[in-house]
């Protein structure tokens, strides 16, 4: 049986800069995903339908409803916290 064993990243407190940064995080994420889908074939719908490929969702970040952006959020800051926790340092500079 599969036990899910996830990085724990409860000691890890972001700070503001960081938790800005993981909001551009989440729309991005949006953003790839909906390009992924519209380059499948899928359109905007009032609900989702995997036949006729419509989505609620296939509009601009921005206009998702809250619960929508709180699931982008929590798997940007998730993701940033586990590369703190793993002892990268995240901040402004040159490209590597």
């Amino acid at each position: 049986m599969y036990k899910p064993d996830p990085i724990d990243t409860s000691h890890i407190r972001l700070s503001v800069d960081t938790i800005t940064l993981s909001e551009i995080l989440a729309k991005n994420t949006h953003d790839v995903w909906a390009a992924g889908r519209i380059k499948e074939g899928w359109i905007y719908g009032d609900v989702r339908d995997d036949i006729k490929k419509t989505h609620p969702c296939l509009v601009p970040y921005e206009d998702l409803p809250e619960s929508e952006k709180e699931y982008d959020r929590a798997t940007s800051q998730e993701t940033l916290k586990v590369i703190l926790s793993l002892g990268h340092v995240i901040g402004k500079g040159e490209n590597i």
